[in-house]
């Protein structure tokens, strides 16, 4: 089993509800005064799927990728590309989000970061 010290969650949590607070007063949400921040356990379940093989322009170099429908384990479902893949994935399918590269930017090679699911790893399933 994965236990975390609940010293550094609630670091991690701190620090991340500073940044969409960053977020929000840069760009505010009309009628925000009733969203509520939770975290998210970054695990869910595979709920559909597609292979890009023609994708836009600045994705064209990742084709073909496989991109999903995401159920996390809270209920939102997430768009996002799986990545890590043996193989076809499978509807049902356990994912856990990762941060991979997404793209390169402009002519300084700026490498964008960003989230992506791969499949669960046993060890995080006990």
């Amino acid at each position: 089993m994965n236990a975390e010290n609940p010293g550094t969650i609630r670091a991690r949590m701190a620090h991340q509800l500073a940044y969409w607070d960053q977020v929000r007063r840069a760009q505010p949400l009309e009628g925000d005064e009733g969203v509520e921040l939770f975290p998210l356990s970054g695990k869910g379940t595979v709920y559909s799927y597609t292979t890009v093989t023609a994708p836009a322009e600045p994705f064209e170099p990742y084709a073909p990728y496989v991109l999903a429908l995401v159920q996390l384990d809270e209920g939102p479902l997430v768009t996002a590309q799986l990545t890590d893949l043996d193989g076809e994935p499978q509807i049902g399918m356990r994912v856990e989000m990762v941060i991979r590269k997404l793209r390169t930017d402009g002519p300084r090679g700026i490498i964008v970061y960003g989230p992506k699911f791969r499949p669960l790893l046993q060890s995080a399933q006990g």
